[in-house]
């Protein structure tokens, strides 16, 4: 049943082929007994010509629904001229009227329903029903318009149910599409959230680890163990750069299976104590002070604060000369979270800073802002007066919801 049901839906004018053969052969019959019948008005060659084109009319009604429309009240008009009295074949009336309402153009469907409502009074006048009274004339006048109205109102409600389940099918569509670019939009956003991850973590373990090469490079000969200190520091640091871009890099391979599975959790300002401890055994003085009482901090904050002081420390350590020395400040207040990180070195130009980063490849200060405004914090940068360089920062504590 269900493959006729897929095969009809896919050939509606044969089914309306079918239906217009049947209402012939209706019409047929019904003309013939008309014209045998007393007080008969027209002649069987007249109606059938009528039924033939009326039953062309229920046939081809979807592939032409304006055109059938135009022939069905031309056809009306001939039997009035004719003097054809209506048969079964004036059913297309009905037909071509629900067809142009549901699926027709709108000035077709205004057209039917004009016509409608006067066909049914033209035909009572045309060929009064015989022993009525002009009331008995009303009456069948407004029998024979109801169905015509039905049919009227039944196609233009389709249509209505139509055009709404067409609205939301585009909806849908569209929501589909705006679903997409979201995606490709949080795609991007975390791609730079980890190329910003990835930066901060090479920058600062690679420069630690040169600090440390070249440091026991000159000192191998005269002090082994302070060389041996230092690969020491160089191989920590290194694994500690590879479990850290591991993590990152994971994140990337959505669908694989990780082997091992276990990677270091995000950075935290309880951290940032071993990021100075490391500082310093490179060789680089880090003056680091906590103020307030240390309280739970939302994820993206710590992560934040442990970038920043970071991405700072590096540049010092780059830029800031032989002699430089840093200072770091945590401040926990009510309602945020403070950092001040300074250094009396030599510095980079702010302009280097502003245009490609500490490392020349777009992650200095512009990826600090960016970070600071993921949570929505503050950030003022610039040179100290009378040299080195000088970050604040405040990162808002935003209740949970």
């Amino acid at each position: 049943m269900q493959s006729l049901y897929d095969f009809l839906r896919r050939h509606p004018t044969w089914v309306d082929t079918f239906w217009a053969v049947v209402l012939f052969g209706l019409s047929g019959v019904s003309v013939v007994n008309l014209h045998g019948s007393a007080g008969h008005h027209g002649s069987i060659a007249a109606g059938l010509a009528v039924s033939v084109v009326l039953c062309t009319v229920v046939a081809l009604r979807r592939r032409f629904p304006e055109a059938m429309l135009l022939v069905a009240c031309a056809t009306g008009l001939a039997q009035l001229v004719l003097d054809v009295e209506t048969t079964v074949a004036d059913f297309a009336m009905l037909v071509i009227t629900f067809t142009v309402a549901a699926i027709g153009a709108r000035w077709a469907s205004r057209v039917a329903l004009c016509v409608s409502l006067v066909a049914a009074t033209v035909a009572q006048m045309r060929w009064p029903a015989t022993h009525s009274g002009f009331v008995g004339h009303i009456a069948v006048a407004v029998f024979q318009t109801v169905p015509f109205a039905l049919a009227w109102v039944l196609g233009d409600s389709m249509r209505t149910r139509r055009a709404y389940f067409a609205q939301l099918e585009e909806r849908a569509a569209r929501l589909e599409k705006e679903r997409e670019a979201q995606a490709k939009v949080a795609v991007a956003a975390e791609r730079a959230r980890i190329a910003r991850e990835l930066h901060d973590v090479v920058a600062h373990n690679v420069s630690v680890m040169v600090v440390q090469a070249d440091g026991a490079a000159y000192v191998l000969d005269v002090a082994p163990d302070q060389a041996k200190k230092a690969l020491e520091t160089i191989s920590s640091t290194g694994r500690q750069a590879l479990a850290e871009m591991r993590r990152l890099l994971g994140v990337l391979r959505t669908g694989e299976h990780q082997e091992g599975g276990e990677y270091v959790p995000q950075p935290d300002v309880d951290q940032i104590d071993d990021l100075v401890e490391q500082c310093r055994a490179s060789g680089l003085p880090v003056d680091f002070k906590v103020e307030g009482t240390p309280r739970p901090l939302p994820s993206g904050v710590e992560l934040t604060a442990y970038r920043i002081v970071q991405e700072a420390l590096t540049n010092t350590r780059k830029h800031g000369g032989p002699n430089a020395g840093a200072s770091v400040r945590l401040v926990y207040f009510d309602d945020g979270l403070g950092l001040l990180v300074e250094d009396d070195g030599k510095g980079a130009p702010h302009e280097l800073y502003e245009e490609g980063g500490a490392d020349g490849q777009g992650h200095g200060l512009i990826g600090m802002r960016e970070r600071v405004g993921m949570v929505g914090g503050t950030l003022d940068a610039g040179p100290r007066p009378g040299g080195g360089f000088r970050i604040s920062v405040l990162l808002p504590l935003k209740p949970a919801h």
